[in-house]
């Protein structure tokens, strides 16, 4: 049998074991725990295996150091402009001083999760309604802002604040609705207008620039006519009474050529004597060679003078 110092000697032993076991501390990895001596804070734990003095430290509290979620519940708002919107999110943020999260505020999600509903109504409040819905960026930035701001005391980092959903009541949507109709049918109004309004500019430059070209061609016309007609008059002068023949008979074919070719007429009346042509022809040129005297004998010579057609009446 034992005798009472042996029994001594275990329990003792086993009193130092539950002492050791009770001063070694495992903390898990993404963990830090704030040791409190009689109440008082005094040191953080990391992860890993760590020992405290029994029966004097405690662990305090254990805080969460990786990057946690916190969704915003679904809560109304009213713009600026009196519209009135639910809006709800979701927060990201990370634990980076232990002692400070674990001390510095009672309820740490909670006091994060009703800065952050504050401040969307404070910054959504401040806006319009179309701001509201085209800016949703610029109010996930300035939220991201204020709330680090006011929760970097607490010793915890806000890396992300977003705005899931911004619902506005049905009527308002349809009204969104009817608006966003009219303008794209304003749009479609201007696009047409400006669309005709360039196409009138075209074609009056066109017919511009068709009458330019048409005064143009006149112009050439008229230059080449007097040009022919002064080819003629000076070789009339000079004697030569076959251009004269030649001009007569041109002008003549040409008139009977747009009276034949006249849309409106459907009987072309013809002259008597069909040849009186070539010897009006060569009526013109014997005045002609009485007029210029014996300047034209070279030509005269030369010249054979057409025979006369008799014309038999029917």
């Amino acid at each position: 049998m034992l005798a009472g110092f042996d029994i001594v000697i275990v329990v003792l032993a086993v009193v130092v074991l539950l002492v050791l076991f009770a001063g070694v501390k495992t903390v898990p990895q993404g963990f830090n725990y704030t040791v409190e001596r009689f109440g008082r804070y005094t040191r953080t734990l990391s992860p890993g295996l760590n020992l405290i003095i029994p029966f004097i430290d405690r662990i305090g509290a254990k805080m969460n150091m990786m990057e946690q979620v916190l969704d915003v519940p679904t809560q109304e708002i009213i713009t600026r402009d009196n519209a009135i919107v639910a809006v709800d999110g979701v927060a990201f943020y990370q634990v980076l001083n232990a002692p400070q999260a674990a001390y510095q505020v009672a309820g740490l999600q909670n006091a994060i999760l009703n800065l952050t509903m504050t401040n969307i109504r404070t910054v959504m409040g401040s806006m319009d309604l179309d701001e509201l819905l085209s800016n949703r960026d610029t109010i996930n930035e300035r939220l991201l802002r204020v709330v680090d701001e006011a929760a970097h005391p607490w010793g915890i980092k806000v890396t992300r604040v977003e705005i899931k959903d911004i619902n506005p009541p049905a009527n308002l949507v349809e009204s969104m609705a009817r608006q966003m109709m009219a303008e794209r049918d304003k749009r479609a109004q201007i696009l047409t207008a400006e669309g005709l309004k360039q196409s009138q500019i075209l074609e009056a430059e066109g017919r511009r620039e068709a009458a330019f070209r048409d005064a143009e061609a006149r112009e050439r016309a008229a230059e080449a006519e007097a040009r022919a007609t002064q080819v003629v008059s000076e070789a009339i002068s000079k004697g030569d009474l076959q251009a004269l023949n030649y001009f007569v008979a041109q002008k003549y074919t040409e008139a009977l050529a747009k009276i034949g070719s006249a849309t409106n007429s459907k009987v072309v009346l013809m002259p008597m004597e069909a040849s009186s042509l070539i010897g009006t022809l060569g009526g013109i040129g014997e005045i002609t060679k009485e007029v210029f005297g014996n300047g034209g004998g070279a030509q005269r010579q030369s010249g054979a003078r057409p025979p006369a057609v008799r014309s038999t009446d029917n």
